[in-house]
C-alpha cells in the first residue's frame, strides 16, 4: 500500500467515525441513548435468543469483567434476565425480558432507519460497492461473524 492510499484511508476513517458517531460511548450512532457496547450485547442476545455471558464477551471482545459490567447495567434497565445455565453451576445464561425484547427491536428499527438515510445518499451505482467494501473491512479485522 502507498504512503497517499494509507493517509486518504486513515482521514476517510476518521471522518466516518466521527460523521457517523461512533466515537460517542454514551449513546449509539443511531441516537438511541445507550453505550454502544451495550447496544451491542443487545443486538446478540436478541440474535439469539439466549446467549451464555463467556460467549457474549467472546462475540464482543472485552474482557469477562466488562461484560459482567455491561450486563449488570442490563439487568438494572429491566432489559435482560441472568439465569444459571443448565448443567453448569457456575456458567450464566441471558435472555431479554419482555422489555428488553422492546428495546432491542426498538433498536434495530432505529439502526435499519439510521442505515437506510445514510446508504439512500450513495449514489445507487456505489451502493453495492460500499456495501462489499464494509464486509472486506469486517472480514479483514477478523470477525467470525
Amino acid at each position: 500500500m502507498q504512503a497517499g492510499e494509507l493517509d486518504a484511508a486513515q482521514e476517510a476513517l476518521m471522518r466516518f467515525v466521527r460523521n457517523f458517531g461512533l466515537h460517542q460511548p454514551d449513546r449509539t450512532p443511531c441516537g438511541q441513548p445507550l453505550p454502544v457496547s451495550e447496544a451491542h450485547a443487545m443486538v446478540e442476545i436478541a440474535r439469539e435468543g439466549q446467549l451464555r455471558q463467556v460467549e457474549l464477551a467472546r462475540r464482543l471482545r472485552l474482557e469477562k469483567s466488562s461484560v459482567s459490567r455491561l450486563v449488570t447495567n442490563l439487568v438494572n434497565r429491566g432489559w435482560v434476565h441472568r439465569e444459571t445455565a443448565e448443567g453448569d453451576g457456575r456458567g450464566v445464561l441471558l435472555l431479554l425480558t419482555a422489555a428488553g425484547t422492546t428495546a432491542a427491536t426498538r433498536q434495530a428499527d432505529a439502526r435499519r432507519a439510521r442505515l437506510t438515510a445514510l446508504l439512500d445518499r450513495v449514489p445507487d451505482d456505489q451502493r453495492a460497492a460500499v456495501v462489499r467494501a464494509l464486509q472486506t473491512l469486517a472480514e479483514a479485522t477478523g470477525e467470525p461473524f
